[in-house]
């Protein structure tokens, strides 16, 4: 019998923003694929999303009736051989638990409730998660090598130039197109992937578990610790440890970058750096948003910077700083830990017109454009944002 399988946002997505103010749990990225990318490649099909209104337009929802056996997953779990394998067995109308965690369901007939009760099964292995925004870098060492596995499994590696030194070569996969010189990669402590058509300039260095999507580029003299990813098209440069870009964001200078999450269409200016650790190395504490507190995020943790959000040259980044969707930071000082959505400097709200038509510009850099449905996404959450203020 077919089967058709489907992400949904669980609760969780709320305690996942600003990642999640633009986009599905499941279209993160943690290691070198999103999960939607993971799950994709066990199951070996295309799978759609359930999510929120303002972005089931942008990420559409294929359900199947008749014969057609539709497969829910939550959207914030990783996957495994043994949890896709207890996926697998679902008859429908059933539901998979990892104690009282819905993991899955399987759900047949035409105009069938998706979240309608059905008989529970109890998984009984681990499960990983992302169900904070710092889980994104704390799980990145594991998913980098889980997914390098996966990626590499019965291929062979591009033949990486002789101008580089290599530690623990067999441990070291090159896509068709990637440019990698007078480098040194060491993937003693951990995989080191570099992407189709990816380039890795002059005088790197770099320590595994290391990751660069397609197209990224590492900037001359790039000092890289793991566990790091670089999305897709990306930039990097300066020093960056233990952090994620989900795609097509730039930190492409000196400054440090620690412990941390940049979403897409990010720029961070010139110099700026971001603090990991507090002084006194006690836990860093967190503003999550929709709970309308600070909590622990642990004794690291450094910028978490949501899609089209901008910093100045010179920016310092506080521990813990969470900066939204389109926001333009900059100032001669430490801007505030929370920065919310659409923000212009510290006290000024960006204009709608101008947050769109500047995110259009800087995706044209890199030969992209702002669709109708990406702006539909962005005039949602604004006005979510002006009528939430409007309340308080």
């Amino acid at each position: 019998m077919e089967r058709n399988y489907i992400l949904f946002d669980t609760p969780v997505r709320e305690l996942l923003y600003p990642f999640t103010h633009t986009r599905p749990i499941a279209a993160c990225r943690v290691g070198i694929l999103t999960i939607q990318e993971k799950w994709e490649h066990w199951l070996g099909t295309g799978i759609s999303h359930f999510t929120v209104p303002h972005l089931q337009d942008k990420f559409p929802l294929l359900y199947k009736g008749n014969q057609t056996v539709n497969i829910l997953l939550s959207g914030h779990i990783l996957p495994d051989a043994g949890l896709v394998a207890a996926i697998r067995e679902l008859q429908p109308e059933e539901e998979l638990y990892k104690d009282n965690e819905l993991l899955a369901k399987a759900v047949q007939g035409e105009g069938a409730p998706l979240l309608a009760p059905g008989a529970r099964k109890n998984y009984p292995g681990e499960v990983l998660g992302i169900y904070k925004p710092w889980d994104i870098f704390a799980l990145n060492d594991k998913a980098i090598r889980e997914d390098y596995q996966l990626l590499t499994k019965g291929r062979e590696s591009a033949i990486l130039s002789h101008t580089n030194q290599q530690i623990n070569h067999t441990d070291i996969f090159v896509e068709p197109g990637a440019k990698v010189e007078y480098s040194v990669l060491n993937a003693a402590t951990g995989p080191v992937y570099i992407g189709k058509d990816a380039e890795v300039m002059e005088g790197c260095m770099i320590r595994g578990p290391f990751a660069m999507g397609e197209g990224a580029v590492l900037k001359m003299g790039t000092k890289i610790y793991g566990a790091t990813t670089l999305g897709p098209y990306c930039t990097g440069g300066g020093e960056i440890k233990n952090s994620v870009m989900f795609g097509y964001s730039n930190k492409g200078h000196d400054g440090y970058l620690g412990d941390a999450v940049i979403g897409e269409w990010c720029n961070l200016g010139a110099n700026t750096s971001g603090s990991n650790l507090k002084n006194n190395v006690s836990d860093v504490k967190v503003w999550m948003e929709a709970q309308g507190e600070a909590v622990s995020a642990g004794k690291k943790c450094g910028v978490l910077m949501g899609d089209y959000s901008r910093c100045g040259i010179n920016t310092m980044l506080n521990t813990g700083t969470v900066i939204g969707v389109s926001c333009n930071v900059f100032g001669g000082h430490f801007p505030p830990k929370f920065v919310g959505s659409f923000s212009w400097g510290d006290q000024a709200t960006y204009r709608l017109a101008e947050a769109l038509k500047d995110a259009g510009s800087w995706m044209a850099l890199k030969g992209k454009e702002l669709t109708e449905k990406d702006k539909q996404v962005l005039e949602a959450l604004y006005a979510q944002i002006n009528q939430k203020d409007l309340k308080t």
